[in-house]
């Protein structure tokens, strides 16, 4: 056990305790922050609690309270005392800044400082500047039709809700980079600490160059609990906590105390020389134009959870514990004299006179308060929208793969794609970034490194030259943690920037909660009028379910698409081309967009390519339809539809149509293919969705639909259900089933290879009657054997592997005549 004197250290209770000695305010100044501080936290207890009687000019009485108490009040003091105290540096040294909220449910503490400082009254007229708009201001927080506890796309100043803990530090870097002017003040919640994402994002400092990006200066709020726990990095010492930020790379600063007149002074001291730090690093990178990784600053804040609040009620503790995390007096409805201690409490912050009138005193705002756009709340790289600058985008039909016929040609899709996010990297020298977990060369794209290297700030190896790409300034940002790479894309785009991740499909689920995050910010983005539109949130995935032969069942897993189909139809994509002409219209189509996730699935191998180029950007606008070179009906009403989504799932849905024409030349066959995945739903649920109409004339509406399909099946029925002859499409997925196999192997144990496809088309069809019997048992028999030769000799047989379309169309013909 610690002893007395190491348990007192870790204390938030006492004068204040700082690493930076000094006392920068003035008797008066500490008088107006203590003032300013009493103004900010009665706010937030008001949004917590009031609906009437905003200033407490009548005795406080349960009508005036709002019939649900909801709210976290616990981390809004400590927010608040450092924003004000940022505020002040702001004005001195004329900086560029935002303030990031991680602590969960933070709302009250920036919500408070919007309110004073003027912005939000500006964004929402009904919320003025007097009693009748401090009523509207109170009752709108965690009510019906008003505003959330997080810092939501409403507030002001906010690129970060934090309503999922974790990802503060991330968005904060990815904010500052390309931004070198911009400090992203970062409050780190003590329990968000705890998570993973957090825990690795503090490596972000090795990414960071002093000359071409900002900084983030974070502030560990160790406020000692969650809801119900002690935080970790509360009840360590302080040589431990201190060694900890030393060896991620971060100088530490203490300020610890509960004691407001020198908490006030310790606070301004430390905060002024974190600031003069990051702009002496700065300055020495930029004059010698020689990049380096500094020792950042981190001020590390200790304070009572819920502080200034009283200490104990009813002999149990509130304030510097658990209880204050949330509402601090959870029975002011039932029991009077909690609700008199309540009055009393808010009292105490001098709403009276602080509030003259219903309007903030107006000398404290002056003199304590930035203007206009450098006030935090308002700085327009928090409305990205407002920045953003389109991308040059070379034309993506340059770049286009050759072929004289769709079927016979093989090419690398991704490999040729890299030139295209390369030269768009090359004309966009401060505006785009390539993200990924370590995993770009090996995805195909190590073109991109020709006009950006990968970005590296820590030591350097002689074998670094050989093939490394390392460079401390360079566009391609990659560390093995798919959290910090989606929250660097996140900041970045949200400040106005555009980018891509690309990682491993199997993988991305990695970020499941992330994405889902950002498509709730976005979706609410829209129904705030005063956001501008940001760029999309681009995601490229490859390495996929049907091409992970060597590594074997952990890496097949296609149900990202899951996820991002729940999400709502006004924000969401999903884009599978088939090759590599319709990738780069895809591509180019995706990051010239805005305000939407876009999720795009293709493979880094060879694999047959289908369409020239005017033949895909056709396709592509479209976005579903019928390939006639891979047709046989011409016009007539087809026997059997076959259809396919993804470059794998084409592949072998064509190849059965092959097998099936090999066995039933007359078959009038239809090939339908899929690039963009919301087609199959209705136009009712979907923006993009077909009407039934369209979709009719495209699969019939009593004819088998073989559908093979990329990844689970379960979705395309979840999307088709309400089309006509919904009951006669029969899709063909990944269904859990895999080991170490051959690509033909892997698409056998799930029904999806050419085999299979064309026999549960000869199931669909019993016109065929005997003849389709022999034909099936001829396909099962091949399946066998070529099963069993892939099984032997670990590779497919290559009559298989080497497929190509083996038929040409005669021109003459007035009917699809085709021949082999």
């Amino acid at each position: 056990m610690s002893d007395s004197k190491e348990l007192e250290s870790i204390s938030p209770y006492g004068p204040a305790r700082s690493t930076v000695q000094g006392s920068p305010l003035s008797k008066e100044e500490i008088e107006k922050y203590n003032d300013f501080f009493k103004a900010s936290l009665y706010l937030s207890l008001g949004m917590i609690y009031l609906r009437q009687n905003p200033l407490l000019k009548e005795p406080l009485v349960k009508e005036h309270l709002k019939a649900r108490l909801l709210g976290h009040f616990g981390s809004a003091p400590g927010q608040i005392f450092t924003y004000m105290h940022f505020n002040r540096l702001i004005t001195k040294y004329d900086l560029d800044a935002i303030f990031i909220s991680g602590p969960g449910h933070g709302a009250p503490a920036v919500l408070s400082q919007a309110y004073l400082e003027g912005t939000y009254s500006e964004v929402y007229p009904e919320t003025s500047e007097d009693e009748e708009g401090l009523q509207k201001f109170f009752k709108q927080f965690s009510f019906p039709g008003g505003i959330g506890s997080h810092a939501t796309p409403e507030t002001p100043g906010s690129i970060h809700e934090g309503g999922e803990l974790g990802y503060s530090i991330s968005h904060a870097f990815g904010a500052v980079f390309d931004h070198p002017d911009l400090i992203a003040v970062t409050m780190v919640g003590d329990g968000e600490a705890e998570t993973g994402p957090l825990a690795t994002s503090w490596h972000s400092t090795k990414f960071l160059n002093p000359i071409t990006d900002g900084a983030v200066l974070p502030i560990l709020h160790l406020n000692g609990y969650k809801i119900n726990n002690p935080t970790i990095l509360a009840r360590i010492s302080h040589k431990e906590l201190e060694n900890l930020f030393i060896g991620y790379g971060y100088q530490p600063y203490f300020v610890e105390g509960d004691d407001v007149e020198s908490m006030h002074q310790a606070m301004a001291a430390t905060l002024e020389h974190c600031v003069k730090e990051i702009r002496k690093f700065q300055k020495q990178a930029r004059d010698s134009g020689k990049a380096f990784r500094p020792m950042w600053p981190v001020v590390i804040l200790r304070t009572p959870k819920g502080w200034t609040g009283p200490r104990k009620i009813d002999d149990k503790y509130l304030e510097g514990y658990w209880r204050a995390h949330q509402v601090p007096i959870t029975d002011v409805h039932e029991n009077p004299e909690h609700l008199k201690l309540l009055e009393k409490w808010m009292k105490s912050y001098e709403p009276d006179r602080l509030f003259a009138g219903g309007k903030f005193k107006t000398e404290l705002r002056e003199a304590l308060c930035p203007t206009g756009t450098r006030r935090m709340s308002a700085n327009p790289v928090a409305n990205g929208g407002m920045v953003r600058k389109p991308l040059r985008m070379p034309n993506f039909e340059d770049y286009a793969l050759k072929l004289e016929k769709g079927g016979v040609t093989m090419g690398a899709s991704m490999t040729n794609m890299a030139g295209f996010l390369r030269d768009i990297i090359a004309s966009n020298p401060t505006n785009f970034r390539l993200f990924g977990p370590d995993e770009t060369e090996s995805n195909k794209l190590a073109k991109v490194y020709e006009a950006g290297k990968k970005v590296w700030m820590g030591e350097y190896f002689a074998e670094d030259k050989d093939g490394g790409n390392l460079a401390h300034e360079g566009r391609v940002m990659e560390m093995l943690s798919e959290h910090t790479c989606e929250g660097w894309l996140e900041g970045y785009i949200l400040s106005g920037r555009h980018g891509l991740l690309n990682s491993y499909e199997p993988f991305i689920h990695v970020i499941d909660s992330m994405v889902n995050q950002h498509c709730k910010w976005i979706e609410k983005c829209l129904e705030v009028e005063w956001r501008s539109k940001v760029s999309s949130l681009n995601i490229l995935l490859t390495a996929v379910v049907w091409r992970q032969d060597h590594n074997g069942f952990t890496h097949q897993d296609p149900g990202f698409l899951d996820v991002v189909a729940n999400k709502s139809p006004e924000v969401v994509r999903i884009y599978l081309p088939p090759d590599g002409n319709c990738l780069l219209s895809v591509v180019d189509h995706c990051l010239r967009s805005s305000n939407y996730v876009n999720v795009i699935v293709a493979d880094k191998q060879e694999h047959l390519q289908y369409l020239t180029m005017d033949e895909a950007i056709i396709h592509c606008t479209k976005g579903i339809g019928i390939w006639p070179q891979f047709s046989t009906d011409n016009g007539e009403e087809p026997d059997l539809v076959m259809a396919s989504c993804g470059d794998i799932s084409t592949h072998e849905s064509i190849a059965a149509i092959d097998l099936l024409l090999q066995h039933f030349p007359e078959l009038k066959i239809r090939c339908v293919n899929v690039v963009d995945l919301f087609k199959l739903i209705s136009h009712v649920d979907h923006p993009h969705g077909l009407r039934d109409s369209e979709w009719t004339s495209l699969f019939t509406a009593n004819k088998p639909i073989i559908f093979n399909f990329h990844s689970y099946p379960w979705l395309v029925h979840r999307l088709t259900y309400k089309r006509p002859g919904s009951h006669n499409i029969h899709v063909r997925g990944y269904k859990e089933k895999g080991n170490i196999d051959t690509p033909l192997e892997l698409a056998i144990r799930n029904q999806t290879d050419r085999f299979s496809l064309a026999m549960d088309a000869i199931d669909r069809m019993p016109q065929l009657g005997n003849r389709g019997s022999s034909a099936r048992e001829a396909l099962h028999n091949a399946q066998i054997k070529a099963r069993n030769e892939a099984f032997e000799n670990g590779i497919d047989p290559a009559f298989l592997k080497n497929w190509v379309w083996p038929y040409e169309r005669e021109s003459s013909k007035t009917l699809p005549f085709l021949h082999r």
